[in-house]
């Protein structure tokens, strides 16, 4: 798929997870039934337009109580998300993943794909998982620490919100000028490197990532058809070589390398029809096999 009809299916995602578009102008955030239900991508629940939770913070909330019960609702939603498509939500669904495509488009002298610290940075996804969402909630009740501390998708919900309510900037303090700074950084590393915050910093990432090889939906390479041109690796912004691990955890799922494969080696499959298709095609192949 190209550049451009990824963009109309993420900013028409965008919109139908922010479509309480009267809150931008009254600053207020929607509170209605829809309210209770998880949105697959990262979109902030104070955001002025969501009509959903974030399962990131629905996920803290429900670790940081009082009494510890695992949120069955919210890891059941993430598995299943996960399992049925992996990391396509991260390439189609998710707002903050669509601001991070457009400030990428920004013209700039230089664009990085791949530098020394890349390797490593992209373990910090796991770490910030592990203990900001789980582990620091659970042991230090009431306080969502990746939404309060790093995430930049509330703050830019936060920025909004004082648009409708001038008041709000008033309120302002430290700690939103350190979460502010955190943005700032994002902002500017986005348009010289492609989807910084989905690389080295998302926890939802780090959830759907490792489910790409397990997801229904999944790329599959011919080895017969491949040409080993190189085309694939060279155009994908996550920096997959799609030809050797088509279902990388980094794998976003933006269907570009299929697009611009010469040879048409990769396609996406839905692991379903391809259990029936195999099945059928091994019966047919021994019904010949007896007839012969």
């Amino acid at each position: 798929m190209d550049k451009k009809k990824r963009i109309i299916i993420q900013s028409i995602a965008a919109l139908a997870q922010n479509a309480n578009f009267k809150g931008f102008f009254t600053g207020k955030i929607y509170d209605g039934k829809a309210k209770s239900v998880c949105v697959p991508g990262l979109n902030c629940y104070s955001c002025p337009g969501a009509v959903g939770a974030c399962p990131i913070g629905s996920l803290q909330n429900a670790l940081s109580g009082y009494r510890f019960k695992l949120p069955y609702y919210v890891v059941g939603l993430l598995l299943f998300f996960g399992v049925l498509v992996g990391r396509l939500i991260c390439g189609f669904l998710c707002p903050f993943g669509l601001l991070q495509d457009l400030l990428h488009h920004v013209p700039f002298p230089v664009k990085l794909k791949r530098f020394r610290a890349d390797k490593w940075l992209r373990i910090v996804k796991y770490v910030v998982l592990v203990a900001l969402v789980i582990v620091l909630p659970i042991c230090v009740k009431l306080t969502p620490f990746f939404c309060k501390y790093l995430c930049p998708s509330g703050t830019v919900s936060g920025l909004l919100l004082a648009l409708g309510d001038r008041g709000l900037f008033q309120a302002f303090g430290g700690l939103f000028a350190w979460k502010a700074c955190i943005l700032g950084i994002i902002v500017l590393a986005s348009v010289v490197i492609a989807r910084p915050f989905c690389k080295y910093l998302c926890p939802l990432g780090a959830i759907y990532g490792p489910l790409n090889k397990v997801s229904i939906y999944h790329l599959e390479c011919d080895p017969s058809k491949c040409i080993s041109c190189g085309k694939c690796s060279s155009v994908c912004d996550m920096c997959v070589d799609p030809s050797k691990d088509p279902n990388s955890a980094e794998c976003i799922r933006c269907l570009r390398c299929v697009h611009e494969c010469p040879a048409k080696a990769l396609s996406p499959r839905d692991g379903v029809s391809g259990s029936f298709r195999k099945f059928f095609l091994k019966r047919k192949a021994g019904e010949e096999k007896n007839l012969g």
